[in-house]
């Protein structure tokens, strides 16, 4: 009998390194799709949210610089039902304090078709204390309107 040496095939370090390499641009491009996709995510959250931010931001501005007038042009068609314009301008006028707000934060939601949202608002008082106060958003002909 004969002995016969065993070939063994010599090490193949380049379909390894391709491996790795392939693996490696994969990952890599999966992680720049998240990002980007993540950076339109939140560039489309905040398109939704920025015109009720400015809505909420000319009511509270208005408010607080007592011109009622202003203000009530930014709520919802049910509550100028609800109340006249001249009858608003003196309640605020009689009730409303505030000398500054913040705009804590704003939320919009679609359901159903039916767009809605919320914000919320820090209100601050004469004496420096404050009270935070939800705001009920509608969307009216294209416009956000306040809706407490």
């Amino acid at each position: 009998m004969t002995y016969e040496p065993v070939m063994v095939p010599p090490k193949n370090t380049g379909t390894r390194r391709t491996v790795l390499i392939v693996i490696g641009v994969v990952l890599s491009l999966c992680c720049l799709g998240g990002i980007v996709g993540g950076f339109l995510f939140w560039n489309l959250a905040q398109e939704a949210r920025g015109p009720a931010r400015d809505s909420v931001d000319t009511f509270a501005g208005a408010m607080v610089q007592r011109d009622f007038a202003t203000a009530y042009g930014q709520v919802c068609g049910q509550l100028r039902d609800q109340q006249s314009q001249a009858d608003f301008v003196r309640q605020q006028s009689e009730l409303f304090t505030a000398t500054d707000y913040e705009i804590v934060g704003v939320n919009v939601v679609n359901r159903n078709g039916q767009v809605r949202g919320e914000a919320t608002v820090r209100w601050v008082l004469p004496n420096g204390a404050g009270g935070t106060q939800l705001l009920n958003l509608v969307k009216e002909d294209g416009d956000w309107r306040v809706c407490t």
